[in-house]
């Protein structure tokens, strides 16, 4: 049985990849490694916990003599990167944890992972020629978009936030290890994710958590920031398909082709809520939003081209933004009262 690990595990985006990754690959052990910092929750993985094929470590990616003691004990053979700080408000006014994190911890791992499964520059050790290395990476690191066009794989990197900048950094580092010593690295950028198990901090959490609790809740600036909106669970399945068939070196987008500014998920999701669970004073929940100060570089509109992945790995999101707000709204609703 073949050893992953998977970093970041116990965060949004990990933790609804997991039990799918888990159930989808029959033949794979999972090892999740992550420090448990303010959006890790062991919670978000009850349905693995007892699971044979599931272990969690506890630490940091930026603890060599940690992650080497790991790809010793298990023998690991790929490694699917997402843990990050990936908070553009925290890294306005922190950025140091940012670059520690997402740039010195993806050479950590990149690194130990290097010196385990290759002999030397494009000499792969027996037995280690299909070891791979995935890096989860976001659409923020092409910078922004005017109300046209969308990013493809080949838009020039163009961050504007200390996040997206650690984000461009780590994504260079992966492929500079493709092209200086031949590693088996593959690159995911994502758009907007959302979904069950999304830290309070988001949007679509905060805006679901306000209007139940009858506070305000608060949208930058003039709220027609626009983003790409893609289902989790849509995107533990393309960096699935990615990790197993995309090619060696290559960079996969991945989106939901869900474009919408931040007043039109407001609006659908306080329409939703109203329906289906009015609050007590009779009002709408669209009377709670609040217009606040804009963000510092507030990207306008991101928008992703994920036709290489549909052609090339047969990858189709399955949600709409419709039927995926619905099912996010119900799991939150559904939280609250457990």
């Amino acid at each position: 049985m073949k050893n992953i690990l998977v970093t970041g595990g116990a965060g949004f985006i990990g933790s609804n990849f997991i039990p799918y990754f888990i159930k989808s690959n029959k033949e794979l052990h999972v090892i999740n490694l992550d420090l448990l910092t303010y959006a890790g929750n062991l919670d978000n993985l009850k349905e693995v916990e007892g699971n044979p094929r599931y272990t969690f470590v506890k630490g940091d990616i930026c603890d060599r003599q940690l992650v080497e003691s790991i790809f010793e004990k298990h023998t690991i053979s790929g490694v699917i990167h997402f843990a990050a700080e990936s908070h553009v408000d925290n890294s306005i006014s922190g950025p140091e944890a940012f670059v520690r994190t997402n740039i010195n911890g993806t050479f950590t791992l990149l690194d130990v992972a290097r010196k385990n499964w290759m002999n030397s520059s494009f000499e792969v050790k027996d037995g280690k020629g299909d070891n791979r290395f995935l890096h989860v990476s976001t659409d923020e690191v092409y910078g922004t978009l005017g109300k046209e066009g969308l990013f493809t794989e080949k838009t020039p990197y163009s961050p504007n936030s200390p996040y997206s900048a650690s984000k461009a950094s780590s994504d260079l580092l992966v492929r500079s290890y493709f092209h200086t010593y031949g590693m088996n690295v593959v690159t995911t950028n994502c758009s907007n994710n959302y979904g069950p198990k999304q830290h309070n901090e988001k949007l679509i959490p905060t805006i679901i958590r306000k209007a139940l609790s009858n506070q305000p809740i608060p949208i930058y600036g003039d709220g027609l920031n626009v983003r790409d909106w893609l289902y989790v669970l849509d995107h533990a399945k393309g960096i699935d398909l990615a990790f197993h068939k995309g090619v060696s070196g290559e960079t996969y987008n991945i989106g939901g082709r869900n474009e919408r500014t931040n007043l039109q998920i407001v609006d659908a999701i306080c329409s939703i809520l109203d329906s289906n669970s009015p609050s007590k004073n009779g009002k709408s929940y669209k009377e709670q939003i609040t217009f606040v100060k804009d963000r510092a570089g507030h990207d306008k509109r991101y928008a992703i081209d994920a036709s290489k992945l549909e052609k090339d790995l047969g990858w189709k999101a399955e949600e709409n933004f419709e039927s995926g707000i619905m099912k996010t709204i119900e799991w939150y609703i559904k939280a609250q009262t457990e």
